[in-house]
């Protein structure tokens, strides 16, 4: 079977390209334009489009050559917070991008897309929030979700394309890019360390998240694409057991094994609290939270002092001002 994964360079399209070729039989094709990901995760033995998904159909060569049996949809730009400041390159990046794997997954009749969506669909809410919970997004990242999700829906009943929509959040490990600033919060905090920086934190600090190890996706990632469980299914993925921002600085601080400065600064428009039901996930993907968060990230940072601070293309040009956080205005 061949698998196309969008967003290959990105840590959980790397992760999961390398996890096929080292335990299917299946042969992985791979789109990724570096905006977001590394080049050195992406697997050496695998096919890869050095593309973007800008709308205009040029990912159709990669269908009309390959003709994948399933793809995994990837490719975003997930900076939440920082969406109400890129709208316009938030929608292109993520629905128009969305868009255009969709058609040419119509036209080459593939059998199955897998699509990563986010929790940010819920918006403001009471957690631990569930698959039947309202969508209510509270920021255009989450509204840009949401949409490419009843797209993908509608695409389903009109066209027939079989689909599987996963809400995973707060995923981190080994392949998380680590120097753009809007985005992965354990990596920036890695990367600032490495030159001697304190970790930032948001306000308080008392915002909660559940974060989610990248291993602990890989079996219910490739369930996702070919079990007939998970056909045209919406399904919450990720940790658990939340814990607060600071209780994840320090959590990080006791793995590096020094007292790192914690610096707080203003706040910033965000959902409070925030992480999901796993039953479904449990029931359908066979999904487990067995890594606990200083496992993790144990892992996470053995790979990144091996790696160090990989140069990644520069973050999207601001285009609106009014409301940004001032740490975001220094460069």
């Amino acid at each position: 079977m061949k698998i196309l994964i969008t967003g290959v360079a990105g840590l959980i399209g790397s992760n999961l390209a390398r996890f096929i070729q080292n335990e299917t039989e299946h042969s992985v094709i791979g789109i990724d334009d570096l905006s977001c990901g590394l080049r050195s995760n992406v697997p050496e033995n695998i096919t890869w489009y050095d593309m973007s998904l800008d709308g205009s159909g040029c990912s159709d060569v990669v269908f009309s050559t390959w003709k994948p049996d399933v793809v995994y949809h990837f490719a975003a730009y997930a900076a939440e917070c920082l969406s109400p400041f890129i709208r316009c390159y938030n929608y292109q990046n993520n629905v128009v991008a969305t868009a255009e794997v969709v058609n040419s997954c119509i036209r080459h009749g593939v059998k199955r897309l897998v699509f990563t969506s986010s929790m940010a669909v819920y918006g403001h809410g009471e957690p631990p929030f569930s698959e039947t919970d309202p969508c209510i997004p509270a920021d255009p990242y989450g509204v840009a979700k949401l949409a490419c999700e009843h797209d993908i829906r509608i695409a389903g009943e009109q066209h027939g394309l079989d689909w599987c929509v996963l809400r995973p959040h707060n995923v981190y490990g080994p392949g998380q890019v680590c120097t753009q600033k809007y985005r992965n919060v354990f990596g920036i905090w890695m990367d600032r360390y490495s030159r001697g920086e304190p970790l930032l934190i948001f306000g308080d600090g008392h915002q909660r998240r559940a974060f989610t190890f990248i291993e602990d996706l890989m079996i219910p990632l490739v369930k996702a694409g070919l079990s007939p469980k998970a056909s045209k299914q919406v399904i919450n993925v990720g940790g658990e057991i939340p814990i607060s921002i600071n209780g994840a600085a320090m959590t990080l601080s006791r793995v590096i094994g020094k007292a790192i400065p914690m610096h707080h600064i203003e706040s910033r428009h965000e959902v409070a609290q925030s992480w999901c039901t796993v039953t479904k996930s449990e029931e359908l993907l066979e999904y487990r939270d067995i890594t606990p968060l200083s496992l993790g990230l144990d892992r996470m940072w053995q790979w990144f002092q091996r790696i160090g601070s990989q140069p990644t293309a520069p973050g999207p040009v601001i285009e609106m001002e009014v409301g940004l956080p001032s740490s975001w205005m220094k460069d």
